[in-house]
């Protein structure tokens, strides 16, 4: 199996060496074996699971969530229906995301139609009014 070092690591993937670093440290990623001199070996799955999560960022997901999934897979018993069931949610919290943004468009729109005396009085009521000496 091809090993490489964090630098290699870093260009073949994109992913800058701090950020690998950080995903080290904080459990996204496991910590890699060391050679004999200490430095870091990497094998060809730090590949894979750097991929995944670039394209689970790229989908919304966020590192804790992405960490909480990677830990999900690397367990012996994990099944496909497991990970259907987690994109099935995914789909379901985007879903509700879109579906309140889409309210907050009908509202801002409606905003537009509002009659001019009104919006004047709005803006009006923000106004604080100077006392007279």
């Amino acid at each position: 199996m091809e090993t490489m070092t964090r630098g290699e690591l870093a260009k073949r993937t994109g992913v800058s060496m701090a950020t690998l670093r950080y995903y080290e440290d904080s459990g996204i990623l496991p910590a890699p074996r060391r050679s004999s001199n200490g430095y870091r070996v990497y094998t060809e799955d730090y590949l894979v699971k750097i991929k995944f999560i670039k394209d689970a960022q790229s989908l919304g997901y966020s590192l804790k969530e992405i960490q909480d999934t990677l830990q999900l897979l690397s367990q012996e018993d994990m099944e496909k229906e497991t990970l259907k069931t987690l994109v099935r949610e995914r789909i379901t919290d985007i879903q509700k995301h879109i579906d309140h943004l889409e309210q907050l468009q009908i509202n801002l729109a409606r905003l537009l139609h509002t009659p001019e005396d009104d919006i004047d009085n709005y803006i009006q009521s923000f106004r604080v009014q100077k006392k007279e000496p």
